[in-house]
Parts: C-alpha cells; structure tokens; sequence
C-alpha cells in the first residue's frame, strides 16, 4: 500500500520514526553523560533547563504554532506569498522578543542563578544558554513552516543529524572539568548542534519558497497579518509561559524542598538528577510517537474543522487516542518489571527505578493529557487547552511544594502531584474535547482491552525475566527477549480481543 504524502498518517509515521531515533541517541547521550559526570552534576544541567523552557515559551511557542496554523491554512489555498509573510514577520518579532529577554539575562544572571536557581554553579551555563535558544528559535520557526505545508522529511533529517552532532560534540571532547564548566561544556555542546540545524533549515526553507513558480497568491495586508498572527500567537505563548513558568519553580523547588525536609545539599541535588535526568527521560523514551502525533495531529483537525468535516475530526480524535493506548501502554507495563534492572545497569545508578511503577502511570496520563490538548488546539480551542494546563500546573507545585518538605515524604511529594496534575489534566481536556467535538469516549477500545493485554504482558515478562535470570542469561539479553516474547502476547492477546492493529492503518 503506497502512503499519500500529505496523509496524517504519513506524517506520523515519518515523524515517529524519527522522533524513536532521535530519542534513542539521546537516551544514550543521556547514559553516556551521567556515566562521566554523576548525579550531582546532572543535576545542575537539569536545573538550568527551565530557564531554557521558560524562555522559549515566552519568545518562540506561540510564533511557532502561529507559523504551522497559518501556514497549513495558506498552503491548502495556494497561497505561498502569504506563508512567506507569516513566516518572515515571525521571525522578526522572535528576534525582537528574544533580544530584550537576553539583555534581561545578561544584567541580572548573577541573582538568577544564586536566588531563583539556588545554586551559583549554574552562571556559566545560564549565559551560554541565551545562544542555544536564539539558534533553537530559529530552527523551531522553519522546522513548524516545513509542517504546516506537509512537508515532513526535512525537519526530520535535520533532527537526527542534530542528535549526532550533539552527542560527539559533548562526549567526544569531553574532559575532566569542575561541576560549573562542565554544565558550560554540555550547553556548548547544544549550541554547535543548534548552530547546524538552524543554518540548515533557514536554507532548506528559502530554496523551498524561491523553487520554480515563485510565490504565488497575493500577500496580506499587514494589520491582518499581526491580528492572525497574534490571535494564535499571544494565548498559546502567555499559556506556554505560565505553565513553564509553573514547570520550572517545581524543578527548582524540588532540591530545595529535599534539604528543607532534612536531606545534605548533595544528597538533595542527587535526587533531583537521578529523578529528572535519569528516571523519567527512560519512562518518557517510549513517548516519541506522542509528540509526533501532536505535530500532525494539529493541524489535519484544524483542516477539517475549517472545512466543516465533524466527522472527519471525530475519526481522527478517535484514531489517536487509540493509537496513544495501544503504542504506550505495553511500553509501560515493560518499563515497570524491567525499567528498574535496565536503570541500574545503564545509567549505574541503583535508585533509578524508585517510584517507578506511579510515575509510569503519571507518564500514561500525560500522553492522554498531550493528544487531547492537541486536538483542542486543533478545533480552534487553544483557550480550554491553556487553562486546564494552568490549572495541571498548580496542582503540581502545590503538591511539591507543600508534600515534599514534610519529613519522611520527600520525593513521593512530587510524584503524588506528578500523578493528580496529569490525571486533572485528562478528565478537563476530554471534557472540553467532548463538548467542541461531540465525541464519544470509546472506553473498551482505548482503555480496557489495551490495559488488559499489557497487564497479561507485563505478568508473563516479569515471570520469564526470573527465569532467564536464575538460568545464568546477562540482564540487557534477558530483557530483549521479554521485550520479543511479550511483544508477540501482547498483540495477540489485543487480536483476541478484537482490536486489530490495522485500524490504526486508516489514520488518514
């Protein structure tokens, strides 16, 4: 069967298989990195990272959704000289933006990495950051143009080179160094890779709207062009901003609230590296199709709710949440038996798989929470999506901040708001997606008969994994072959239950 370019389903599985290698490199990045520079050192990297998140969601999220919106609208129209405005004002108000948040930055980064961060290691990499974000913004703004006009291929070869060139900038030059010129080194390492793939789709971009034909259509008169944009632009950007503003004074919170409840600052900032750097980004590696999903997903709906296609929305709502239970849920049931032996034996770090089994679940709900969020933004409801993110958001850092510093809780805090934040997240979005949709929840088919197969898988893998063990076979075999052996039971055991995979075939 030979797959139409333009088809929603092409562009997942183009940007799924991508987003698998490219998640593979940097869940080995991620081993190899806290292999050479400890837990304590990861996390201050993971400390730094919410100012990179909040930064972009105040300068890049909104232009960047703004450029795919209005781009997958124009091209439907043919209208390539509009989409070659959309993305060039863009551009401009980027820059605009990002240059007086970095002046920001560069006078005060003394009290933000001391008073906001709590720790004044981070200094070298706050500033280095500002680079990797004016680079990312840039290749954010061409990579969403690239699929807001369907074509998927591009941005996909450029994050996998990305990936390569981010990994051997890091580890292969990498030297001894103490924890604050580390961090430095490591965001070095992001900026040279950044630094190719902004260069590179700039260009891939202009080739593609200079080829022959020119730009056709007529251009937008300019008050129109700022209200569109800024319609899409401002609401998800200020709801981007929140909720990483919210994101970020939790992953703060967290070392501070574990010293607070008792613990050194070196043990607290161990836990917060092994937590973040460790545990969650291998809980999140199977996750890859989620973002993929999201990427297409928003702007097929926002086609055939322009077109007035209910139906069609429905079909595609319902094709995703599927997909979502079917791809995620055994993934989890494996990660839960085997995560915690994969975790020591990779990363080195026997409390890796702590909390395992609830975080699974937290993870579980958020790729729900992330497909419907996409598709209300989809259906042209960015406002629902925002406030019930907000909303997640506060759960979160209430829970953080009011569980983890009682003694004897520590880190359970977090989870525990992990957990009630992301299953919040999912009843308001499904709500809110009934009510724009008219869609019916289809709970056998994306909830039990899903749950019950991986459950069946996840009893047998942990059965046969004791046994492989007690027979004298390494753990990393034992694991491929519960990862085969289970594969094949649980589609067989979905097969019996007459869910068939070629449903999910006719995502179109």
């Amino acid at each position: 069967m030979k797959l139409d370019r333009t088809s929603m389903l092409y562009g997942t599985l183009i940007l799924t298989g991508t987003s698998i290698v490219s998640q593979f490199l940097g869940f080995v990045y991620r081993i190899l990195l806290s292999r050479l520079i400890g837990a304590e050192v990861m996390g201050l990297y993971q400390l730094i990272m919410p100012v990179f998140s909040v930064i972009m969601a105040l300068t890049a999220v909104g232009l960047t959704v703004a450029v795919s919106n209005l781009s997958s609208q124009y091209h439907a129209r043919g209208n390539r000289a509009a989409i070659a405005q959309v993305l060039r004002r863009c551009l401009a108000v980027f820059l605009l933006l990002f240059a007086a948040v970095a002046a920001v930055v560069v006078l005060l980064y003394d009290p933000i990495s001391v008073y906001l961060l709590g720790d004044a290691r981070t200094q070298l990499g706050l500033l280095l950051l500002l680079p990797c974000i004016l680079l990312t913004g840039v290749e954010n703004l061409h990579k969403h143009f690239f699929y807001g006009t369907g074509n998927i291929r591009p941005p996909a070869a450029v994050e996998l080179c990305e990936q390569f060139i981010r990994t051997g900038a890091v580890l292969v030059v990498f030297l001894p160094q103490n924890p604050e010129r580390t961090v430095g080194l490591i965001v070095t390492g992001m900026i040279l890779c950044e630094l190719f793939s902004a260069v590179t789709l700039l260009l891939l971009a202009r080739r593609h709207l200079n080829r022959a034909g020119g730009l056709t259509g007529a251009p937008l008169e300019h008050r129109q062009l700022n209200r569109r944009i800024a319609s899409i632009a401002v609401p998800i950007g200020l709801t981007s901003l929140l909720g990483n503003l919210m994101g970020s004074a939790t992953s703060v919170l967290i070392p501070q609230r574990l010293v607070h409840a008792g613990a050194e600052v070196s043990e607290a900032m161990s836990a917060f590296g092994v937590l973040c750097g460790m545990t969650l980004p291998m809980l999140c590696l199977p996750t890859a199709f989620i973002g993929a999903l999201g990427l297409v997903l928003v702007p097929k709906l926002a086609e055939g709710a322009a077109l007035g296609q209910r139906g069609l929305v429905q079909h595609r709502v319902d094709r995703s949440m599927l997909a979502t239970s079917v791809l995620i849920l055994p993934a989890m049931a494996f990660l839960v038996v085997l995560g915690p032996t994969l975790g020591a034996a990779l990363f080195r770090e026997p409390t890796v798989g702590r909390s395992i089994l609830p975080l699974s679940v937290g993870v579980l709900l958020s790729c729900y929470q992330s497909v419907l969020a996409s598709a209300l933004n989809g259906v042209g409801r960015p406002g629902a999506a925002a406030r019930n993110s907000i909303l997640c958001g506060v759960v979160q850092l209430g829970c953080t901040f009011f569980l983890m510093g009682l003694p004897g809780v520590g880190l359970k805090g977090y989870v525990a708001g992990f957990l009630a934040s992301a299953a919040l997240g999912v009843l308001l979005n499904w709500w809110a997606v009934r009510r724009a949709t008219g869609l019916r929840a289809q709970i056998f088919q994306w909830c039990t008969a899903p749950a019950l197969s991986a459950l069946l898988m996840g009893l047998v893998i942990n059965l046969l994994f004791q046994v492989l063990r007690r027979a004298g076979l390494e753990a990393l075999p034992a694991a491929l072959a519960c990862l085969l052996f289970g594969g094949v039971l649980y589609l067989a055991a979905l097969q019996a239950q007459g869910i068939h995979l070629r449903r999910l075939f006719r995502l179109c």
